[in-house]
């Protein structure tokens, strides 16, 4: 999906609404005026707002893993590749222009049945983690981790600085090198 694809900024449109003016914004018509569509062009994509909520998520979740998978498959060390690969992607997700947590968020406050794509792929992810080559427990609490940092950096919860990030992201690299 290009960025100049109607669909995608429609999806970029509803992402920044969360993001900028809160989940309680997130309106079709918000969405379509946002995103220079008419009305009947967002909904030619998406039929309502669970549907859009279902792209928002498909779309960060399809193109996350996909780049953890290509980060992985160019991992010279075979221990711990995919872990490392998760790690440096949630990174680079919270800096990125995906917005995956837009849509985690939406679907949190508004249908949780919409977070059934992300509980896949939480499980796959997990099933990943643990066949990497390290501990099993080692390699989920790596996981765990950058869950945490993931989540508070959401939320504003005592954010770190610049600094303190990458120092955190070469020790956590490094844990999966130990192994």
């Amino acid at each position: 999906m290009s960025k100049n694809d109607t669909k995608y900024k429609i999806l970029k449109a509803a992402a920044d609404i969360v993001q900028t003016d809160g989940i309680l914004d997130l309106t079709l018509a918000a969405v379509a005026k946002k995103a220079g569509v008419s009305k009947g062009g967002l909904l030619y994509h998406f039929s309502s707002k669970n549907a859009l909520i279902e792209g928002m998520i498909q779309h960060s979740l399809q193109s996350y893993t996909e780049r953890i998978k290509k980060e992985a498959a160019h991992d010279s060390l075979k221990k711990g590749k995919w872990t490392r690969s998760f790690i440096k992607e949630t990174f680079q997700q919270s800096t990125s222009n995906e917005n995956m947590d837009a849509g985690l968020m939406a679907a949190a406050a508004l249908n949780l049945g919409l977070l059934k794509p992300i509980q896949d792929a939480y499980r796959e992810w997990q099933d990943y983690i643990e066949q990497d080559g390290l501990d099993p427990i080692h390699a989920t609490i790596l996981r765990l981790a950058m869950d945490g940092l993931w989540f508070s950096e959401i939320f504003g919860l005592a954010p770190l600085e610049d600094d303190r990030r990458k120092l955190v992201l070469e020790r956590l690299i490094q844990l999966t090198q130990e192994n």
